[in-house]
């Protein structure tokens, strides 16, 4: 099912201003002005695709540690045994027994 983000928007679109066309014939100064334009939009676009490639790994490598943490918690909880999570809780049978805390005078 696709949610919101999922949906194509009007960003996709392509107006006269993005593809270039105009009403007014060109001059031949204002070819070296295009030139300059697209090239940064091309270095802008490829940084773009760079930063989305090093978040699309990031996001990777967080849903294995994600897979691996869920299927050792389901092998333990299969087993049986008293599970603590690195957060400090301690689960027996749904119960959660929180740390014990003490006051610090100063």
């Amino acid at each position: 099912m696709k949610d919101v983000d999922g949906l194509k928007g009007l960003h996709g679109l392509r107006t006269m201003q993005s593809t270039k066309k105009r009403s007014i014939p060109r001059i031949l100064s204002s070819a070296y002005v295009d030139l300059y334009m697209l090239q940064k939009e091309k270095e802008r676009i490829l940084k773009e695709n760079e930063g989305l490639s090093m978040r699309k790994e990031i996001i990777r490598k967080r849903l294995k540690e994600l897979d691996v943490e869920m299927n050792r918690l389901q092998e333990v909880k299969d087993r049986g045994e008293v599970v603590t999570s690195e957060c400090g809780y301690t689960h027996e049978n749904g119960i959660k027994k929180e740390w014990k805390r003490i006051s610090l005078n100063y």
